[in-house]
């Protein structure tokens, strides 16, 4: 934790400057481009087994392959790169609900300069712990978001005269996450549209910028989910908003208001911004797990995310590239957002029925469930707290299907054979999408209408 003689002075970030912002240009990121290569990974264009679902050419950006897991590699190497033998001495520190605080510390480690790392409270314990592993680096928690963690971080830096490094908003930042723009455009020359996650602005801001250089009809797609929509909300006001963020599946885009010179940076290169509902996000995570065979987190996970809920059917018939931002989930995270996606999906079906409590009742009623292939996962006889007549026991079940046609065969089968059957309601986003859209940026707009 910070030490009880900090300054009551405030510190500021002097490379965002609301009143100065800067515009990241190509020639920076090709720049970037030259300086990161050989250390950072240049990730694969991974071609889609889900994309003739969805009528598309879809491509993955695979970011969840670099050595700490996510795009902010390209940044955190390509920041430091730039820093002076000054400012190396006396070191860097940063504010990260977490992808970028492991970038950080890995290439900070690598080429020997202090780093300390402040995260909120409500980072993913997995990734604190990661942080912590990469010895000669400090990780100080601090605040419930990132605003306040962030805050706390520049008065550090203040006092200990490191330089802060804004993990969305630093152009150096920038210019490292925009070398994915040249790539997917190296990689796929005639890529017609780029869906990307979008928290503080950085990554989109970069390659956006890199893209429209290369080839200026690629259009680019900002994702955002029902939780973490700063950006669009920004765009929709024009200026730069704060908005307050609760616990999300996207927790790489929880930035409770966008970045200076990355909101400078996207005016006339990004087409739309888009938002989608978090249920959507976990069931992208669930069915790239199983269609793809690898786990993307929640916020790189908002772009199949978008597809699967057909909020862009104008896509259709196209190449389009999903940035996979990252993959760095929490185990415990990740089982209980693979159930809850299940039983979004109707594949998780959870029901209490009332059974005569007789010799061979439970057998006959798993017979019964049996029979139509329904898994029965969780199976709980209930005689003391029910009440219906002594001589009958409630079961509470929890059966397993194989989606929403089979979830209504078992209901219309239990409930025709017992009069006493009570079912979870399924979620209504199994069926019907009712996600927002952002503002349309684009000087020609496409129809979005369905």
């Amino acid at each position: 934790m910070a030490d009880s003689n900090i300054s009551n002075e405030h510190g500021v970030d002097e490379h965002c400057d609301p009143n100065n912002p800067r515009i990241v240009k190509y020639e920076d990121i090709l720049a970037a481009a030259r300086r990161i290569v050989g250390i950072v990974m240049r990730t694969p264009l991974l071609k889609s087994h889900m994309g003739e679902k969805y009528g598309m050419d879809l491509y993955y950006k695979a970011e969840f392959l670099q050595r700490v897991g996510s795009f902010n590699e390209r940044g955190a190497c390509n920041v430091l790169a730039c820093l002076t033998d000054e400012q190396k001495k006396f070191g860097v520190i940063t504010a990260s609900t977490g992808n970028h605080a492991l970038a950080m510390c890995y290439h900070a480690m690598r080429n020997n300069i202090p780093c300390c790392v402040v995260m909120p409270a409500s980072a993913s314990p997995l990734k604190m712990e990661k942080c912590r592993e990469l010895s000669g680096n400090k990780v100080v928690i601090h605040g419930e978001d990132i605003a306040e963690a962030k805050q706390h971080a520049l008065d550090l830096a203040l006092e200990k005269k490191m330089v802060y490094i804004n993990g969305y908003d630093h152009v150096n930042i920038i210019e490292g996450q925009g070398t994915i723009g040249i790539e997917i455009v190296e990689q796929l020359p005639d890529v017609d549209a780029i869906l990307v996650p979008v928290g503080g602005g950085g990554l989109i801001a970069g390659i956006a910028t890199a893209v429209k250089h290369l080839k200026p009809d690629t259009e680019i797609y900002g994702i955002q989910t029902d939780k973490t929509f700063a950006m669009t909300e920004t765009l929709r006001k024009n200026e730069r908003v704060h908005i307050a963020i609760s616990n999300t599946i996207a927790e790489g885009l929880a930035i409770n208001k966008v970045g200076v010179n990355s909101f400078a940076s996207i005016k006339g290169t990004v087409d739309k911004m888009i938002i989608v509902k978090e249920d959507w996000v976990m069931r992208g995570i669930l069915h790239v797990i199983e269609e793809e065979k690898f786990v993307v987190e929640g916020a790189g996970a908002t772009t199949i995310a978008t597809i699967m809920a057909g909020l862009l059917p104008n896509l259709k018939g196209k190449k389009v590239v999903c940035v996979f931002s990252g993959g760095n989930m929490d185990p415990k995270v990740l089982s209980r957002c693979i159930e809850r996606a299940m039983a979004i999906e109707g594949r998780l079906l959870k029901f209490r029925v009332t059974l005569e409590d007789k010799e061979g009742a439970f057998t006959e009623f798993c017979s019964l469930i049996s029979n139509i292939g329904v898994t029965i996962r969780d199976f709980v006889p209930q005689r003391t707290w029910v009440t219906s007549e002594i001589f009958y026991t409630e079961v509470k079940v929890i059966a397993e299907t194989s989606g929403l046609n089979q979830a209504k065969e078992l209901t219309d089968l239990v409930k025709k054979h017992y009069k006493e059957a009570y079912f979870h309601q399924l979620s209504e986003h199994a069926r019907v999408t009712t996600e927002r859209r952002g503002p349309c940026l684009a000087p020609n707009p496409v129809c979005m209408m369905k």
